[in-house]
Formats: structure tokens, sequence, C-alpha cells
């Protein structure tokens, strides 16, 4: 077991003064000034949440109502084939749907070449809805026809035969009358109802164009159920949406956000120069802090003094104490919801806490470790955990039966950090060996180890998407890597990460990277540059750890000095 004498590795060292400062490069200045274009409002809690009760995903009449929606996007969009595709997927057989349109094909040729007798064989299938109406269209085209070329005869006895039976679908009031008044006209523009009258092409290529509207419509019928759709339905609710996320936002923008991506929620770009709520209770240094949830409407943090405390974003109250531990905490992790923690500490246990209810309450205690657990680490679909500790080994835990899945043995001394890839496939673990390893989490073998760190690896983080990693370690520096080429990208320097345990660095939101230093700062970095945007003066001691959550817009970093320190970005103070 570590001490704060011996293994811990935490004696009192001298304060070496950090002689750097923030960049004042001309990236560095626009960076910072663009974080000013945002005013603190503060957190409206009194809106309903957008869970999963609002409307029942299963619920046909719902899914009906998406899948409009889509078809609607894609027909708006021109594509017709994906459209298609799908209508077909939940109504039509493909077939059915390429045989009817090779039909319409037809008839339009067909009307446009006047062989109205296999017009007249086509309209007798169902191909509209309305083909009746249809029908009457083109025998009054064939009949003006007649009377163009002055077959009187012939247009009389069409008149009587097959116009007549249809006199109740005129769509004019006068129409059939004025039809009758033409064969002894001298034109067909003498009669009011076809004083437009434009020959027989153009009235063909209208009859066609006639066609066509119809097929639209009832194709568009068939597409929404007989139900209307609003215009652009789908733009309009994700526009409402991102609205809604600007508007429930801490700091509302002073002009106008420009959205280029709908993959994240939306977060405001700030960069936090402020104390806004210092928080105190704790009886040792506390070594870990996490927003608890997406949400982050609470923070948890993990001391030396062997208990987990449970604190309030907004009001800084302590909520809650989690006490059960006989040794201090190294590492917490939470669940996406919050509803459940787990806190790894130096009696060689992790605790699994249920927050559903006032009074947190311990759920499952899991053993295997020989030491202390430093890391703990929820997978992405929260029923596994993954720990590392001083027996240099990593291990799968199943949260449900409290049973070792899988351990991963290959790190030469203790293991100091662990967590998952987003896709949940593979684990990544820092070392004091000096090196980070990928393992496989079905196999369980080491797929790939980075060597590069000169001092002990004291974190490892990754990115939303999976596409870079994070290091933390005694040489000093926090290095960017490309995860898929395996190669540095940047370093990120200026603060002091020499000999505690455990110096941490957390991704934030827009581009931003944030740390604890031994010098007692919070620095917040450029991640494109690796400037310093920030350093966040206010601890007394040690800063282990910083952590960024997007949607209180909040940092917050805990302390040797027995502290939680929440930082904000407030207009008053002075820009650097």
């Amino acid at each position: 077991m570590e001490t704060d004498s011996h293994k811990d590795e935490e004696q009192e060292t001298q304060t070496i003064k950090n002689k750097s400062s923030v960049s004042h490069s001309s990236n560095a200045k626009k960076r910072r000034s663009l974080a000013t274009y945002n005013q603190h409002v503060g957190m409206q809690n009194s809106h309903i949440q957008p869970t999963d009760d609002i409307f029942n995903a299963n619920d046909p009449r719902i899914k009906e109502d998406i899948l409009a929606i889509i078809m609607q996007y894609l027909q708006d969009e021109g594509y017709h084939a994906s459209q298609s595709v799908l209508y077909d997927e939940t109504n039509v057989k493909w077939k059915e749907r390429e045989e009817r349109t090779l039909e319409l094909k037809r008839l339009k040729k067909f009307i446009l070449d006047g062989d109205w007798q296999e017009v007249e064989k086509l309209c007798t299938k169902p191909l509209v809805k309305n083909h009746r109406s249809f029908l009457y269209s083109v025998y009054k085209q064939q009949y003006l026809e007649y009377l163009e070329r002055r077959e009187i005869q012939k247009a009389f006895t069409f008149l009587n035969k097959r116009l007549k039976p249809l006199e109740h679908l005129q769509t004019k009031p006068h129409e059939f009358k004025d039809m009758c008044y033409l064969l002894t006209a001298k034109s067909i523009h003498e009669a009011p109802s076809f004083k437009n009258w434009e020959g027989i092409m153009a009235a063909r290529e209208n009859l066609v164009d006639q066609l066509q509207n119809m097929l639209d419509f009832e194709t568009a019928d068939r597409t929404t159920g007989n139900r209307y759709i609003p215009p652009d339905r789908l733009l309009g609710l994700l526009r409402q949406s991102v609205a809604y996320q600007i508007e429930f936002s801490r700091y509302h923008p002073k002009i106008a956000p420009t959205i280029n991506s709908l993959l994240d929620d939306y977060t405001s770009f700030v960069i936090p120069n402020a104390v806004g709520a210092t928080l105190t209770g704790h009886q040792g240094n506390v070594k870990c802090v996490e927003f608890i949830g997406i949400e982050g409407k609470r923070i948890a943090s993990g001391s030396s003094d062997n208990t987990v405390r449970i604190w309030d974003t907004e009001s800084a109250e302590c909520l809650d104490t989690l006490q059960g531990h006989r040794s201090r905490i190294w590492d917490v992790s939470c669940s996406s919801q919050g509803d459940y923690l787990a806190s790894a500490s130096g009696d060689s246990t992790v605790k699994i806490w249920n927050l559903k209810n006032a009074k947190a309450s311990c759920s499952t205690t899991l053993v295997g470790h020989a030491g202390d657990v430093y890391s703990v680490k929820y997978h992405p679909n929260e029923s596994h955990l993954v720990t590392g500790g001083y027996d240099k080994t990593v291990r799968l835990f199943d949260v449900n039966t409290g049973s070792v899945v899988k351990t991963f043995t290959g790190h030469q001394l203790a293991v100091t950090k662990t967590i998952f890839n987003p896709l949940g496939n593979l684990v990544i673990s820092g070392s004091k060996d000096n090196t980070i390893k990928f393992w496989d989490i079905v196999s369980g073998l080491c797929i790939r180890t980075i060597s590069s760190h000169l001092g002990e690896v004291t974190s490892v983080q990754m990115n939303s998407s999976g596409t870079l990693l994070l290091s933390s370690s005694k040489d000093n520096s926090n290095r960017l890597w490309d995860v898929r080429m395996v190669r540095p990208i940047r370093k990120l320097k200026g603060h002091q990460n020499t000999s505690k345990n455990f110096i941490r660095a957390n991704f934030a939101d827009n581009n931003l990277i944030v740390g604890g230093s031994e010098d007692g700062i919070v620095y917040i970095w450029d991640q494109d540059t690796g400037e310093v945007l920030q350093k966040l003066r206010g601890h007394n001691g040690v800063v282990y750890e910083a952590a960024w959550n997007a949607k209180q817009g909040m940092l917050a970093s805990c302390s040797d000095d027995q502290t939680v320190k929440v930082w904000w970005y407030n207009e008053a103070v002075k820009p650097i």
C-alpha cells in the first residue's frame, strides 16, 4: 500500500517558479478575443429535460412521423432514388413501383404522339387516383384536336359518346356548354373557356404537365400518409433544437453564432478566467474531480481523506459525502446519466455508488487488485469498468456481477490511468514504466505500445471521435498523438509535472486542453498550436486535475490545498 510519505511520492518539494507565460501570438490573441463574444446568464433549471419519456420512440405513429419527415427531406433535396427505396422498405414492393413508373413514361409519350387509343388503354388502369378526371381531360384534348382539324362529324360523335357521360367532371362551370358551341364556331378561341388555346402540341404538353402534377400530389399523399407535413420540417426541428441548446446554455452569444456541425450539441466558446466557487470540506488533498453525467449539474471529488464528495455545481453546496473506503480516493468515473459513480481507492477496491436517491449508497464493491487502484473508467455501454493499479495490471470488471472479466498484463510498473476508446473495443493504459499500451478488449492482447515519454505516464485521455490521444508525463509534458498513425503531433508545455501523483490533463470543448500543474496553476492550451491560452491562479497547492463540462460551460479543478474550484468566464475580468 502506498503512503503519503513513501510510495505516493508526495514529499514536499521546493516550488519552482514558472517563468513561462501565456502566449501572445496573433493566433492566441484571436482565440482569446473570440472567447469574449459570450455573455454569462447562468443556467436555467426550470425546464423540461429531453428525456425518453417526452415521446415513445417505439410508438408506430412516431416512427411513421420520423420516416415521413426524412422522406420529405430526401425529396426536397433531390435524393429521389433514396426516397423511393426508403418508401419501398416501409410500404410498397419495388417491382410494382418500377412497372408503374414505366407505364407512366409510356403514357406521357403516347400523349405527346397523339396515340389516343394507347392513352385510353393506360388511363383505364389505376395509375392515378383521380384517373376518371384525367380521362375527361384526355377526351377534351382529343375533341379539340378534331375541331382544330375541322373534322366536325367525328367531333360531334366523340362529344356525345365520350364527353357527355363525364360532363360532371368539367373543370369550369360552362366548359361542356362551350364545347357544344364550338361545333358551329369558326375558331376554338371563340369559346370563353378556350380563349387561351395554344394549339395541338402546346395543349398536349400541358396535358403531360397536368398528369405530372397529379402524380406529384399522389406521391406526396402516399409518402405522408394523408397527413400534412409543414415545409422543411426536418430543418425546422433541427433549428429549434439548436436554438433550445443556445437558449439554455450558461453563456449567450453576443453575436448570432454560425453552426458548422450538428453532430455535437451547441457549446459557447469561452475560456474561463475567474473562480466561480471554491468547494471546501475535504480534510485531505483532493486527487480527482469529475462532473457527474452529461448534464454536469453535480460534481464528484475524491480525496486522501478516504471520501468522495458530491457538490451542487450551481450553489457549490456539498450534497453528500460518500464514506466506506479505508484509504485515499485516486480516481472517480460517472455514468453518462449521472445515476452511478465508481471510485478507485488505495484500499485495493473500487466501489460503485447509486446516486439516484438524495442519499447515495454503495451498491457494489469490486475486488481483485493487490495494492492501490489508481484508475477507474466506465465502458461506453456502462456494463463494464476498466481499472488499473499498483499491481501493474489492467482489469475489466462486469458491473452487474462484480466479477473480473479479463486481466491485461504487460506493464512493468504501476498502471496510473485506464480508459476506453469511444467505440469501446480498446483499452488504453498509462504506466509508471513510461509507456502507453493499447489493449484489444476481446483477445486481451496488447496491440501497440508507445514508449516515447521520458518519465512516468500520469494520465491518458482520448477525444470524443477517438482520433486523438492526450498523455501526461513526469517528463514535464503533455503530448497529443494521432491515434491512427500512432505518431506524436505536438507537445504542450509550460506547466510542471515531475514528481507528484498524479497530474492529469483532459480535452475540453472548442479544441482546448485543460490540465493541472505542480506550480498550483490550472493551464489551458490551444489544442491546434500547443500554445498556453490561459493560466488560472487561485489554488494554494499542486493542482492534480482539471475537468471540463460542455453543458455547464465550466471548468473544475482539484488541489493539494484540499479544495475544488469551479472556474467560469467573467466579462468584468480584464483580458490578458
